[in-house]
């Protein structure tokens, strides 16, 4: 365990612990909110959230009476609310808010630079300020651009985003880099492959292809449906994620994943296996600007350095998360309505294209 002042304050005396969780109203931000006031009781965790569109607060339901448990609403833009935070007494921020969309930062970047690179660096220069303990800058796979038919990334591999969304996180991540090396911040990076799981929002491939079937309606796949992504569910990324924050080293990047890469098609004929719906289903749409084919994690460092290993294999995860679905249709339905509806047709609308004109 690294000698931090958010770790030994909590190894010397029993203390509570404050962690601020940034974007802990999303997909990942929420589980692994839940995570942490499971596997950590001493902890409280503090979320703030701006409630954008991927920002629910209903995935944070049921812990409203937690005393261990605070939500403020508020952007990581703003330096006077986020100040006052910290000045009540943080001792850790785990970073996930951000704009993450691809298709929605093709459209138009600008929420994409304001809230990926400006917002990060008003936590980093907030935090410096306040003496943060620890910061954990939650990144992405996609850094570093789209892999040929072999190999995975490492943690040496180039920077290479191919989306305005990569190119923030990447900006990120770099301002993250800067303040570690010009000021001793206490950062860490951890980029990890594509997760699936509960609470996450139906514009995101997996939860989309799911609620679409479970209504009866098409499943539209980009292009020839054969792009590659390395799968990990939502819950073993959080305990990575935990084994990065107590135990990695103050500026050092950690890539998580789960060696469970499946193209489009795969995960949509799962899908549709488990659900008993028919693969008539299936319609391929036009394909997106510069679509990264293939992304694969190597984990080896988090495994060797931490002793960290997923513990979910895809077809048990997978069902798993559709079962969820199932259980939470109220949930489905209400964030399928309203502003998403609109955006789902802008996005498919016209674009759609049979089996033969592949």
């Amino acid at each position: 365990m690294i000698n931090s002042p958010f770790v030994t304050r909590h190894s010397k005396g029993g203390m509570n612990l404050r962690m601020l969780v940034t974007g802990g109203a999303g997909f990942i931000g929420s589980n692994f909110v839940r995570y942490i006031l499971t596997h950590h009781p001493e902890y409280g965790v503090l979320v703030l959230d701006k409630l954008t569109y991927a920002g629910n607060l209903e995935n944070l339901a049921g812990l409203e009476a937690n005393p261990r448990f605070q939500f403020f609403q508020g952007d990581i833009c703003d330096e006077e609310p986020l100040g006052a935070i910290l000045k009540s007494g943080v001792d850790a921020i785990v970073n996930f808010a951000a704009e993450s969309h691809v298709d929605r930062s093709i459209l138009d970047a600008s929420d994409f630079a304001r809230t990926n690179v400006a917002g990060a660096l008003n936590l980093m220069q907030t935090s410096r300020k306040a003496g943060l303990g620890r910061f954990l800058q939650i990144s992405t796979d996609e850094v570093y651009g789209s892999l040929g038919p072999t190999g995975a990334f490492t943690e040496a591999t180039p920077l290479a985003p191919n989306s305005p969304y990569a190119a923030s996180k990447a900006s990120a991540d770099l301002l993250a880099r800067s303040y570690h090396c010009t000021y001793g911040f206490p950062c860490l990076i951890t980029r990890c492959s594509n997760n699936y799981g509960p609470y996450q929002f139906p514009e995101k491939l997996i939860p989309l292809l799911i609620t679409n079937a479970l209504a009866g309606m098409t499943l539209p796949i980009y292009g020839d449906g054969l792009y590659t992504r390395d799968w990990i569910h939502v819950q073993d990324h959080c305990s990575a994620l935990d084994r990065v924050l107590h135990d990695g080293l103050p500026g050092e990047v950690y890539n998580i994943g789960a060696r469970q890469e499946k193209t489009n098609l795969e995960v949509t004929r799962l899908i549709l296996q488990v659900l008993g719906k028919d693969e008539s289903l299936i319609t391929f749409v036009a394909d997106r600007p510069g679509h990264d084919r293939r992304y694969a994690i190597d984990p080896a460092k988090v495994e060797r350095e931490l002793g960290w290993k997923p513990e979910i294999a895809f077809e048990d995860g997978m069902r798993r998360t559709i079962d969820w679905y199932l259980q939470n249709r109220a949930w489905v339905e209400h964030v399928r309505s309203g502003a998403y509806r609109t955006y789902y047709e802008r996005m498919y609308r016209d674009r759609t294209r049979t089996l033969a004109e592949l």
